[in-house]
């Protein structure tokens, strides 16, 4: 089984991967899964000193070569800098999996940073898609992978924001699947529940049950080509079926008390005049 699925990466998509978020949670995941496929690498993130190790790593493990590109997509020259190291290269996938999150009361919440997760989840995410979506398509075939999330099926109280972005994705996913399957282009949709990659933490958020970031790479790359998006794990099934027969506007507010229970202790903290400055 696991030979066939190497296999059809290879094939399909090799040799050259791009993985974004590379450094931790799913996209190192995935990243090792497609160093296991033999497709080589070219791994992005703000930490270098630890794609670095990664790629000593990899490159030792599967004999294949990597790349480290150290860059912070919040930045406009982010997605360029990622472009001008990939030109000569015949890359056929691209995991854009750099994003992080925000939770907590909108008014409270800080703009900067506020649109620096837009920079990254979005405008960087648009970028990415445009640009290796026109190099695929010009090479006739190649896959993308936009990391959503089961948030963004509908509006979420107390991460209004973050789901509004995830939700963004979600929907460009879904069209350009179709939009650009007709050039040979695969696009898929991968959108677990809450993950234990280190974006609870910088969100703010304590998190009851949770996936592990295995759980989601190896689903989320057997569905590439076969679907336009996919609930890795059961955990993501069961938070979503178990939503789908109620109006939005009640999954607006069941999801809206789920979250308000994981951030408590931000309202707590903030009225102890903590979680400040």
């Amino acid at each position: 089984m696991g030979a066939r699925w190497q296999k059809r990466l290879y094939t399909r998509y090799g040799p050259w991967a791009v993985v974004t978020g590379a450094s931790s949670g799913i996209g190192r995941e995935i990243a090792l899964k497609l160093a296991e496929a033999g497709l080589n690498l070219v791994l992005s993130a703000r930490s270098q000193e630890v794609l670095e190790q990664m790629a000593t790593d990899l490159t030792t493990r599967y004999s294949i070569e990597v790349r480290v590109v150290r860059l912070d997509l919040a930045l406009e020259t982010g997605v360029e800098t990622l472009e001008n190291a990939t030109q000569n290269l015949d890359v056929g996938l691209l995991i854009a999996s750099a994003g992080f999150g925000t939770s907590g009361s909108f008014l409270n919440s800080q703009l900067e940073q506020e649109i620096e997760m837009l920079n990254v989840n979005c405008r960087a995410l648009l970028e990415l898609s445009w640009y290796f979506g026109r190099r695929f398509a010009k090479r006739g075939g190649g896959g993308m992978v936009l990391m959503s999330s089961i948030v963004g099926f509908q509006g979420m109280p107390f991460a209004a924001h973050y789901a509004a972005t995830k939700a963004y994705v979600q929907t460009l996913a879904e069209a350009l699947y179709v939009e650009l399957a007709p050039m040979g282009v695969d696009v898929l949709a991968s959108a677990p529940a809450p993950t234990n990659s280190g974006f609870a933490s910088r969100a703010g958020m304590r998190m009851g049950m949770a996936m592990n970031p295995a759980d989601v790479a190896q689903p989320t790359l057997n569905a590439l080509g076969r679907k336009s998006t996919i609930l890795p794990g059961r955990l993501s099934k069961l938070l979503i079926y178990s939503l789908s027969t109620l109006p939005r506007w009640a999954r607006v507010r069941i999801m809206g008390g789920v979250m308000d229970g994981m951030t408590k202790h931000q309202r707590r903290d903030n009225n102890l005049g903590l979680g400040k400055g």
